[in-house]
Formats: structure tokens, C-alpha cells, sequence
């Protein structure tokens, strides 16, 4: 290895510059929004890396251990000794486990450019350390105060040397000596030990309820004892009239040196809380997925003819999910649910109309049509992909308005991202495993302890504070609603994630997560020298690439297989039902779409389960007949499909209701009334129950009324009648259900969790472009005479006689040249070029920076300078 590798790099654009293809692509896979747009070199990829921004986000893509490591990092020197870290982490005890997990939590920092610098000095960028590093204002994570040196800044030297001499120091000749000197005496552990003992008890006392944080305490006018004893000697330093703090020095060697009160080098088990047989598991899930496909039929089934009406402001009423909650026999917020499963999956959405409101999409016609299993997959792929989050649906957004199913700021973008974890969680598990809740909750919040509305608060201001959508952090509720949902979804079955949950997710493995976080904290037990190359490449995402979610290729190719796996589990639809004598019909299971059709329309639904039973009343006969069927037809039709005998009280009530249906004509008046059987208009009129109607009659056959057609059909047949409506030609109207449709609508985009990561194409393309500009700008170049030196990223500049004499020199010597250029679009550049031909005002030439052949116009470009011979 030559010295230059040695040497260790001076900022981070030369640690970028310093490794690999592979590195640079790991960086920018990690942190896409370094990509975005493409940086034209490295000095702008470490420039942008170092913006606040950008370092929040990477930060909150940390573990808790790798988090732990840069706060630690935060208030060490600048820059720091791995000994110094690994004492800041491993206490003087030196954790053996913190040890042995530090070098992997050291290269994920690096890896993700958080983190720079060989073993003898490691650097926190700058953004970072500003993040993280305590202050006044924000409390460090770690509960540490300010050193010595920044809490005596604006200490008058008279005040500081009385410090040192009370120490038992001698004085010094300056300020920042008398600092240097309590410094060294506050960590050195012998000699402090030394002070300590001579201290009064209730003194330490005061320390000890400081050391963990916050840092800094009140103290009035006249002080007491105690505390005099402790500013006498530097050990508490006033920040403020009134307040005093703990310096850091003295804290961490009440602490034996460690900045955290626990280290958490291994992330929490998920343990099974019990163990079910896998096939009782697959079972299960398999009923729960026939039900969840019932249920969301149900829900469209109930807006046939068009549903609620959408909101001004966009979503549903409460009244309205109150409603869909009773029609469906489920809890408002599993109706929210289900109204926005159906939503994310593009069958249910708005018809744009004047007087909106919500229907059925053209693609529900669709999924009707495809296998069982089919239509679950398309659900379970909407659902994993959706950002939107019922959960929230009843809450308040930030501007305090109400948050409604179907309506707008319901999305989370975090959502996908914590569902394919939780499910990655329990496929670690092994078959028929289902996990504690609290443990899944608990692995999360170490894998990401920066996510979630309070994660900018020290831990001393969470405890007692609470986040605008409740206790828990985002994250943790969103996996909560993961783990009732799957349940409900059919991906899990009694809390174990089935065989076809495990397709859908993708999982290769049983065991592929755990060993991965397992592999991630494991590793060399040292340093191994300048770039750290630890075989740790992904260790920031705690899990491997198991975590992240699939590309669409990927994720159909496991929907597919899910389904196969699904389909030989689901129930197969029924052609028969149970008539029985009381009026009922049962059936035993899942009813193949025709019979299930009709029998909708005959029978009202009195009970579902395992078997629905079905009722028959005058009112769904009539309902029949309304629809165009026949007594006859109705006779056969229960014949053909009931493996019973038809019962002869429910071929009567057919026979009583079509013999009386359409006795009665209602038309337009405005509304009439007309019988063959006057006796029975005589009877309509003395009955008190048409008092509201306003009847009168017209001819001894005819009765007419101010109401409209369709109150009067319903006033007659709260009456106990069975009128038909009739067109103005007097023929009987047929009253089918109009399937309303929206116009052909998309499913809802998932709102995503920040720029997407770039693909393998994407950042070979990234990679060649920043490295070739990187070239040009850095590639050295001679001086020209009498010429000042340009300062860095200045474009060079000559005279068009000089370039032209340049380029024709370089055609003829084959030396490559540094150009400055200015496009069409008036954007300036810096390109190394080797020129083949200049002619007709254009120079022909190979660019290194973009790695082809181009032609330049020479009047675009600003000046050219040749290349020094290294």
C-alpha cells in the first residue's frame, strides 16, 4: 500500500473520492436523495450529503445502536479516536458486546457518509454533529452538557483561575490553559476520584441526580453548602444567572465513561408468544380471506344503485360510515377499513358528477369475474402498497380538522414500509409461530428510534409528553393496525403468518431476517485500518433486504404465487341450499354467484357465519315479482336448488304475494290508483292508514292522489297491499336494481416515503457521470503565463484565438484538454476532452467526462487550459 492510501482523507469529498463503484453505490441506494437531481461531482454529492435535510433523513434511517454510535460520536473530540469512541460506548468496562458490535455500527455511519476519517480520526459531519450535539436549547439524546471548555467561554480568567485553585491546581497564565487544566484533572480517573472523596456527601448527592440528565439545575442567589463546595471547584459552572450545568468531563466519569446509560448493541427478540400447527394456521387465514372477499362484495353490493354522497371537503359523512358499519355488522373504524381496501384496490371511488357520490368502479365488474384467490391477491397487493391508513380515519390533522374515511390526508407514507417489517418479522418466525405484539413494537422502535412525532425530543421530554395522534409514535401505532389488519386480511391466522402470506410477502426463508440482524452485529472486533472495509454493506436497514418492498415485477410474480397456494384453501362455491319449514333457507357455504344473485333478491339475510341463513317474507317475494319473475319462475328455481323439498308454507306465501301482487295499478296522476275490485278501493279509503295519501276517487275503479307514484307504491304496501306500478300505457313496469358505475377510474398512487431508490441502471448511469465529472474537475492543470490561479469550480478563460491554437495543437499531439463550456440552455460545465478534429467553428472530440465522442461549437466554449503531465 502506497503512503498516498495511508494517508488518511482530509474532508469527505476525498473519502468519497476514495472508494470504490460498489461503495458509492451503496451510498446512494441508502440515500436516494443524494441522486436527486444526479450531482455533477463528488465535492457536490459531500456537499449535498452535509445538508440538514438530508442528514435528518439519514439519521432517521438509523438503528438504535448505530444512532448511539453517532450521539457518542457528537460529543467526543473532533475528530476522534476509535479508542475514544469505543470508551464513550464500552464504558471502562469495556461491554464486550458493545466492543464486538461497534465496528459494524462504525461502517453503516461510514457507509452512509455520516461518518469519515481513518481509526485516529473519526469525524461526525458537521450537520450531524450539530443535530446531536448538546446545547441549552437541545438537551443532547445522550444527557450530557457542554465540556468544560464551552461552559467557561465567557467566564471572566479571574473567576476560572479561583477554580483552579480550589481544585488544587495551580494556577495558569491565561483562560484557556486554566480550561485545559480542569479538563485534564476531570478525566483523569484517579485524580478525580481523589476530589470526589473529598467531597460531602450530600455534594455527590447533587452530581448524581445530574449525571444522567438534563444537565443543568436552578440554584438561587445564596447558594448552600453543597452546592458551593461544587462551583467552588469547577464541578457545577453556571451557564446563566440562576442555572448551572453539568460539565460533560465530570459526568462521564461519574458514568465510567460511558455517554449512555444502556448501550443496546443487539436488537430485542421476537419471540413467539404461541405455536399453532401450520396447517391449522393456513385454515384460518383461508376463512378469513373468503370472509374479507364477502365483505368487501357486501360493501358494494350496498352501493349498487350509488352510495353516500362525498363530502365538500371529500370523504365520507360520519353518518355515513356509521351506516356502512351497521350494513356490514362491523365496528365504525372495520368499516373504515373495507371502504378504503376496496378504495386502495380501484374498485370503489367517486362518479364526478354533479351531486357526487361514491360507486362501484368498472373494475369491481371485473374482479367479480376472477377466481376467489384471485381477488384476495389483488386486495392483499393493495393493501401492502397503500399509503393511505383507515387507522386514522375519526383523528385530527394539524390544522385541526377532521379526518374522514375516503377523504384527504389520510396518508401515511411510512405505512408500506412498516407492513412488509411486521410481516418480515413474523416470517422469521418459524411455521405456525405467532409473535407478542409488544415485542414486535419493541424490535421496531430499535430499528428506527428516530421516526415518529417525537423524535426530535431528548428522552427526558418524551416521558412526559404526548404526540398529536396519541402516546405511541406513528410507527409503532402503524404496526399495530398491521397486525389486526393482516388478521383480518387473511395474510395472518391466529396471529402466525401463513403459507400464502409468506408468498406474498416474498420470504425465501424462515429464519433469512433474524440471521441477517444477527450477522449485522457481528464482525471484526477492532478497526481494520483506513476505509474500515467491515462485511456489514447494509447494515443500517437492520434487517437486509428482506425489509424493503418488492419491486412490481417481483411483487407479481408473489402475488401470483399466493394465490396458488390460497386457491386449494378457500371453500368451493355452493349450487344448493337447505329450505326449511319456517320460511328459512340455509346455506352451508359460499354460493356460486347466480344462485347467490337471485336468492339475494327472493330472501332478506338473517344471519351470516359459517352458514348464511336466509328468510322469505312478503316483502321479498313481492320484491321477486317487482324484478320480473314469475310465480312459476320461482317455484323452479327454489325446486332446482334446494335439496330439501320445497315446504309447502313457503310455496303458499309465493302463490298469496303474486296472486295479490299487481291487483293494484299505480300510474301518474300526478298518482292513480285503479281495480277491477271496488270493494277493495272502498277498503283502502276507510282505512285511517291512507289518511296521507289523500285518496279520492275518480270512478268507482279509479283513485287518484297529489302524491307521487313511488310514495303512494310505498304507502300501499306499509298497508299490507301488494300494488304494481304500470306504465302510461298500462303495462306492469319490471323494477330491477340499476348497477351505477363510475366512469373507468385508477386505484389511489401511494404517496411515497421520500425519493424512490434507484435501481441498478440508474446508478451504474449515476455513478459514470459524477465520476467523470469529478475528473474534470479535479484533474490537474498547467498554470498559463501571467495568469492569476482559478479558483475551484471557476471555468477557465481564453481568447478564441488561444482555444482555437490549443485545439488545432491538441489534434496534432493527442493530448487531452480542460474546457469550460456553457449549453443552449446556458448551464456552465467543466469537461476534459481529447480533440480529433476542428473545423467549420466545431472541435470533434472524445469526452472523458461523458465517456463518447462529441462535437462542440467553439464560440459555446469559455476558455481551455491543457493538463498537467501527472
Amino acid at each position: 500500500m502506497s503512503t498516498e492510501d495511508q494517508r488518511a482523507p482530509r474532508s469527505l469529498a476525498a473519502a468519497l473520492r476514495a472508494r470504490d463503484d460498489a461503495s458509492l453505490a451503496a451510498l446512494l441506494r441508502a440515500r436516494p436523495d443524494l441522486i436527486t437531481p444526479v450531482p455533477t461531482d463528488l465535492t457536490q454529492l459531500a456537499t449535498r450529503a452535509g445538508t440538514r435535510a438530508s442528514v435528518v433523513r439519514a439519521l432517521e434511517r438509523l438503528d438504535r445502536f448505530a444512532l448511539q454510535t453517532a450521539e457518542a460520536l457528537a460529543v467526543a473530540g473532533d475528530p476522534a479516536t476509535y479508542a475514544e469512541l469505543l470508551g464513550l460506548m464500552a464504558g471502562d468496562t469495556r461491554d464486550q458486546a458493545v466492543a464486538d458490535a461497534l465496528p459494524g455500527a462504525l461502517a453503516a455511519l461510514r457507509e452512509q457518509a455520516l461518518v469519515w476519517g481513518d481509526e485516529g480520526s473519526l469525524r461526525l459531519v458537521r450537520t450531524a454533529r450539530e443535530l446531536l450535539a448538546p446545547s441549552a436549547q437541545h438537551p443532547s439524546p445522550t444527557g450530557l452538557g457542554p465540556s468544560v471548555r464551552e461552559a467557561t467561554a465567557g467566564m471572566s480568567p479571574g473567576r476560572i483561575q479561583e477554580l483552579v485553585v480550589a481544585a488544587g491546581l495551580p494556577s495558569t497564565h491565561d483562560s484557556v490553559s486554566a480550561a485545559g487544566a480542569l479538563t485534564a484533572l476531570f478525566t483523569h480517573r484517579r485524580k478525580m476520584a481523589a476530589l470526589l472523596a473529598k467531597a460531602p456527601a450530600d455534594s455527590v448527592d447533587v452530581l448524581k441526580r445530574l449525571m444522567w440528565g438534563p444537565p443543568y439545575g436552578q440554584v438561587t442567589a445564596d447558594p448552600g453548602a453543597r452546592l458551593r463546595w461544587l462551583l467552588d471547584r469547577g464541578l457545577l459552572l453556571p451557564t446563566a444567572p440562576g442555572t448551572v450545568v453539568l460539565p460533560r468531563e465530570v459526568a462521564l466519569h461519574l458514568r465510567e465513561g460511558r455517554a449512555h446509560r444502556a448501550a443496546e448493541p443487539v436488537p430485542p427478540t421476537v419471540e413467539a408468544l404461541a405455536t399453532h400447527r401450520p396447517q391449522v394456521v393456513d385454515a384460518t387465514a383461508a376463512g378469513q380471506a373468503y370472509t374479507a372477499l364477502a365483505t368487501v362484495e357486501e360493501l358494494l353490493k350496498d352501493w349498487h344503485e350509488g352510495g353516500p354522497a362525498v363530502l365538500r371537503a371529500g370523504g365520507l359523512s360520519v353518518r355515513d360510515l356509521k351506516r356502512t358499519a351497521v350494513a356490514l355488522d362491523v365496528s365504525e373504524p372495520m368499516a373504515a377499513f373495507w371502504v378504503e381496501l376496496a378504495y386502495a384496490a380501484g374498485l370503489l371511488a367517486s362518479d364526478g358528477e354533479a351531486e357526487e357520490r361514491y360507486a362501484a368502479t368498472p373494475e369491481y365488474d371485473e374482479w367479480l369475474e376472477r377466481a376467489p384467490a384471485d381477488r384476495w391477491a389483488q386486495l392483499a397487493q393493495a393493501w401492502l402498497a397503500a399509503t393511505r391508513t383507515s387507522g386514522v380515519v375519526g383523528g385530527r390533522d394539524l390544522k385541526e380538522r377532521a379526518l374522514s374515511a375516503l377523504g384527504p390526508g389520510l396518508d401515511r407514507s411510512a405505512a408500506p414500509e412498516v407492513r412488509h417489517r411486521v410481516l418480515t418479522l413474523l416470517a422469521g418466525l418459524p411455521e405456525g409461530a405467532a409473535p407478542d405484539p409488544e415485542a414486535v413494537l419493541a424490535r421496531l422502535r430499535w430499528e428506527r428510534p428516530l421516526r415518529g412525532p417525537q423524535s426530535r425530543q431528548s428522552p427526558q421530554a418524551q416521558q412526559g409528553s404526548q404526540g398529536s395522534e396519541g402516546d405511541d409514535d406513528l410507527r409503532s401505532r402503524l404496526a399495530r393496525w398491521t397486525l389486526t389488519e393482516a388478521e383480518l386480511l387473511g395474510v395472518t391466522g391466529r396471529g402466525a403468518l401463513s403459507a400464502h402470506g409468506r408468498a406474498l410477502l416474498g420470504a425465501r426463508s424462515a429464519t433469512g431476517p433474524a440471521t441477517a440482524a444477527a450477522t449485522a452485529r457481528t464482525g471484526p472486533t477492532g478497526p481494520t485500518g483506513p476505509g474500515d472495509k467491515l462485511p456489514v454493506p447494509h447494515r443500517a436497514t437492520a434487517a437486509g433486504s428482506s425489509a424493503a418492498p418488492l419491486s412490481p415485477p417481483e411483487q407479481a410474480v408473489a402475488t401470483a404465487a399466493a394465490a396458488r397456494l390460497l386457491a386449494p384453501l378457500l371453500p368451493e362455491p355452493l349450487d344448493h341450499v337447505l329450505l326449511q319449514a319456517d320460511l328459512t333457507a340455509v346455506a352451508p357455504g359460499p354460493l356460486r354467484r347466480p344462485l347467490a344473485d337471485v336468492l339475494s333478491v327472493l330472501a332478506d339475510v338473517e344471519s351470516k357465519g359459517g352458514a348464511t341463513v336466509y328468510r322469505f317474507t312478503p316483502g321479498s317475494v313481492r320484491r321477486a315479482l317487482d324484478a320480473g319473475r314469475s310465480a312459476s319462475d320461482l317455484h323452479a328455481f327454489l325446486a332446482e336448488h334446494s335439496r330439501t323439498p320445497v315446504p309447502q308454507p313457503l310455496a303458499y306465501l309465493i302463490d298469496d304475494v303474486a296472486r295479490r301482487h299487481g291487483h293494484l295499478r299505480v300510474g301518474a296522476a300526478s298518482a292513480y290508483v285503479r281495480c277491477d275490485d271496488d270493494a277493495l278501493l272502498n277498503e283502502i279509503l276507510a282505512d285511517k292508514r291512507a289518511a296521507a295519501l289523500r285518496l279520492r276517487r275518480l270512478a268507482p275503479t279509479v283513485l287518484a292522489t297529489q302524491a307521487d307514484p313511488a310514495a303512494l307504491l310505498e304507502g300501499l304496501r306499509s298497508m299490507g297491499f301488494a300494488p304494481a306500478a304500470e306504465s302510461a300505457e298500462g303495462d306492469v313496469l319490471i323494477t330491477r336494481a340499476h348497477a351505477h358505475r363510475t366512469p373507468p377510474r385508477t386505484a389511489p398512487e401511494p404517496v411515497p416515503d421520500g425519493p424512490p431508490v434507484p435501481d441498478t441502471t440508474l446508478l451504474t448511469a449515476a455513478i459514470r457521470a459524477i465520476r467523470a465529472g469529478d475528473l474534470a474537475a479535479t484533474a490537474p492543470r498547467k498554470p498559463a503565463e501571467d495568469a492569476a490561479p482559478l479558483a475551484p469550480g471557476e471555468l477557465p478563460r481564453t481568447s478564441s484565438a488561444e482555444t482555437l491554437a490549443t485545439m488545432q495543437a491538441a489534434v496534432l499531439t493527442g493530448e487531452a484538454l480542460w474546457i469550460g463550456y456553457v449549453n443552449a440552455e446556458g448551464t456552465a460545465s467543466q469537461r476534459v476532452i481529447a480533440p480529433v478534429r476542428v473545423e467549420g467553428g466545431f472541435v470533434t472530440a472524445y469526452d472523458h467526462t461523458a465517456d463518447e465522442v462529441r462535437t462542440y461549437p467553439l464560440h459555446r466554449i469559455t476558455g481551455v487550459a491543457e493538463l498537467a503531465d501527472d
